[in-house]
C-alpha cells in the first residue's frame, strides 16, 4: 500500500503567512506614500493610485523573486518589516519593542528633506532549510542548513528582479517614473547595514556584493541624472 503524501502549503514558493502578508502589506503603503510626496512636498492627487500600484509591483517583485530562488534551493524565505532594538554594545542596551526603523527612517528622511530623499529599506528576510533539503541533498552538498552564500545569492536575486525590472519599465515608457524608483529601491536595499539585503549579500560573497553594487550605482546614477 502507498503512503500518501503530505502537502504542505509553506513549500510553496509564494506561500506567506499572515504577519508577513502584514508586513508586506505595510511596505508597500509606506514606499506607495514615499513615492507619492514630491519635493517641497508637491502631491499631485490624480497619481496617487499609480504610485501605490508601482510601490506594490517593486516590491512584490522582490519579495516573490526570493521566494522562488530560495524554493529553488529547498528553503524558504520570510519578510518582515526592517526592525531595531540593539543601541548599545552590552546585552542590556536594547528596546523593550523592536522599533520599525525602516518605517521611521523612511517618513523622518522624507520630512526633513521635504519630500527629496526617498529612503526605501524597508523590508528584511530571514532563510530557512525545509526538511526536503536534507534528502534531496548529497555528497559535498549534504548539509541542511543554509549557508551564508546562499542567503547572499537569494538576496541578490531580489536586487538583480528589481533592476530587471527597472530596464524593462524604462524601454516601455522612458518617461514614466517606475523603472526610476525600481532603481532607487535596488540602491537603498543594497545598503550592507542591520539584516538589509546589502549585508546579506555582502556576507555572502564580496565579490557578488561589489559587482551587483556597480551595477546598481549605474541605474541609479542614470535615474538620479535623468530626474
Amino acid at each position: 500500500m502507498k503512503k500518501k503524501k503530505v502537502y504542505k502549503k509553506q513549500f510553496l514558493p509564494y506561500y506567506m503567512n499572515l504577519q508577513e502578508i502584514k508586513d508586506v502589506i505595510i511596505a508597500i503603503i509606506v514606499l506607495g506614500i514615499i513615492i507619492s510626496i514630491g519635493y517641497k512636498f508637491n502631491i499631485v492627487a490624480a497619481n496617487i493610485p499609480k504610485y501605490f500600484i508601482f510601490a506594490a509591483i517593486i516590491i512584490l517583485v522582490s519579495v516573490f523573486t526570493k521566494k522562488i530562488i530560495a524554493y529553488s534551493l529547498d528553503s524558504g524565505v520570510e519578510h518582515e518589516t526592517w526592525k531595531f532594538s540593539r543601541y548599545g554594545l552590552k546585552p542590556h542596551h536594547h528596546f523593550k519593542t523592536e522599533l520599525p526603523m525602516g518605517i521611521i527612517l523612511s517618513i523622518i528622511l522624507s520630512i526633513f528633506s521635504m519630500g527629496a530623499v526617498k529612503f526605501m529599506s524597508l523590508l528584511t528576510y530571514e532563510t530557512r532549510a525545509l526538511k526536503t533539503r536534507a534528502s534531496k541533498r548529497f555528497g559535498f552538498y549534504s548539509f541542511t542548513e543554509m549557508t551564508d552564500w546562499h542567503n547572499g545569492i537569494i538576496g541578490a536575486s531580489g536586487i538583480i528582479a528589481v533592476l530587471i525590472l527597472s530596464a524593462i519599465a524604462y524601454f516601455v515608457s522612458a518617461g514614466d517614473i517606475l523603472w526610476r524608483f525600481a532603481a532607487y529601491y535596488a540602491f537603498w536595499n543594497m545598503l550592507p547595514i542591520s539584516k538589509l539585503d546589502g549585508t546579506q549579500i555582502f556576507f555572502g560573497s564580496k565579490i557578488l556584493y561589489a559587482a551587483l553594487g556597480i551595477i546598481t550605482l549605474i541605474f541609479t546614477s542614470y535615474a538620479f541624472l535623468l530626474h
